[in-house]
């Protein structure tokens, strides 16, 4: 009987010392994989996670477990990307997460890899997040130029996309400042079905030559502020499709580029709405396009482009600075229908646009005849063609325009 009393004496305390070591190497495994990345405040450090910042070590992994970590955090957490180079493929970032608010601290320089295989759609696509913040003072680099030339987008209408840089899907309450998108390999950012997104003090940049390079697109959104941004790319330095609505654009620098446009609208069916457009303050430097509405003449569905306001707006040597286009029709790969000229333009308003055209029409306004544009006005617009090969002039068709204190050069009103 003692004996078996020191028997399970032993068996317990052996048990008690197994059991005490087991939770020591569990915290030793937690520590070293998970909470270690932890700092004060719910902070993630990707390197802390193992991301290598010598620009050639693949940080995928790093990066979507500080994110797992942070999204399943409560509080404020911070996914903390310091000085530093670092290699990615696709990254999705999903949510929704527990916390009252997450951040990105970008002060290093994300690098998209170049390999094609590694992305099955966008970049960095981050989804169904409410209160996000990415800041700082670092890159989102698409290392576009390697992959250009597979762009055949210019040729094939229905041409294969190459990755987005940075996309917002179903995201509320986003405030992204600071931060620098760089060479994307196609658009810079889409932001998609988000209400409340905040672009502030951003810069977007890639050669004027390269292809579909978008900075900023949106579709499906609202309440989308973009404020003392600096865009200059290869396509639309700003893009609002279809479903856009209540829209802030102020202090705004764009060049090189295709200008800030809406649309183009009418390429797919059961397209929605545009409406709620306030551009001011902005400067278009050297951009191709001014302050452009693109619609296809073929449009699939009926849709309506209203309510636009374009104020204070400085136009240094850009192409067609003021143009509507209702026959947008990009390489001629669309073809006309007979159900054709079903986007209506109404409601739009250009006050103060001033500065100087690198085309001589300084204001084209190519409506429909089956959907003219209406309720077009134009107050204190001067703009004056900077070539000496031809005069300043306005070429409109089926608008209807009220102008005053216009230069009788860019007018069209009867």
């Amino acid at each position: 009987m003692a004996f078996r009393n020191v028997a399970m004496r032993v068996l317990l305390l052996l048990a008690v010392v197994s059991a005490t070591y087991a939770a020591k190497g569990k915290a030793e495994k937690e520590s070293a994989d998970g909470p270690a990345a932890s700092g004060p405040g719910g902070e993630y450090d990707i390197t802390k996670l193992g991301a290598k910042p010598d620009g050639t070590t693949d940080c995928t992994e790093a990066l979507e477990e500080a994110w797992a970590s942070a999204c399943g955090s409560t509080g404020n957490p911070t996914i903390i990307i310091p000085k530093g180079d670092f290699l990615t493929g696709a990254l999705n970032f999903t949510g929704p997460c527990k916390g009252d608010g997450l951040t990105i601290k970008l002060e290093g320089n994300l690098l998209a890899s170049n390999d094609l295989a590694k992305f099955k759609s966008n970049w960095i696509e981050i989804m169904r997040v409410k209160k996000l913040s990415i800041t700082g003072k670092g890159n989102i680099d698409g290392q576009g130029k390697a992959v250009w030339t597979k762009n055949s987008c210019q040729k094939n209408y229905n041409c294969k996309i190459l990755p987005n840089s940075l996309v917002l899907d179903f995201c509320d309450d986003v405030l992204i400042e600071g931060i620098s998108i760089i060479n994307s390999k196609f658009f810079h950012m889409n932001i998609f079905q988000c209400n409340g997104v905040t672009v502030k003090d951003v810069k977007v940049t890639a050669p004027g030559d390269s292809p579909n390079t978008d900075g900023i697109h949106m579709g499906d959104s609202s309440n989308v502020s973009i404020i003392d941004t600096t865009i200059g790319v290869g396509d639309d330095c700003i893009s609002m499709g279809p479903g856009t609505t209540k829209v802030n654009i102020s202090g705004v620098t764009c060049g090189p580029g295709h200008g800030i446009s809406i649309g183009s609208l009418g390429r797919y069916k059961d397209e929605k709405d545009v409406t709620d457009i306030t551009v001011k303050n902005c400067v278009l430097k050297g951009s191709s396009n001014g302050l452009r509405i693109k619609s296809y003449e073929d449009a699939k569905s009926p849709l309506i482009a209203s309510k636009i306001t374009y104020e204070n707006i400085k136009m240094e040597d850009s192409g067609n600075p003021i143009i509507i286009d209702q026959k947008y029709c990009p390489n001629k790969l669309c073809t006309s229908k007979g159900d054709a000229d079903r986007v209506t333009v109404k409601d739009v308003s250009f006050k103060n646009i001033t500065g100087t055209s690198s085309t001589p029409e300084a204001v084209s306004l190519l409506c429909s005849e089956k959907e003219p544009c209406e309720g077009i006005t134009m107050s204190d617009v001067k703009i004056e063609y900077s070539g000496t090969n031809n005069k300043t002039m306005a070429v409109c068709t089926h608008a209807k325009v009220t102008a005053t204190g216009v230069d009788k050069a860019n007018t069209c009103a009867a």
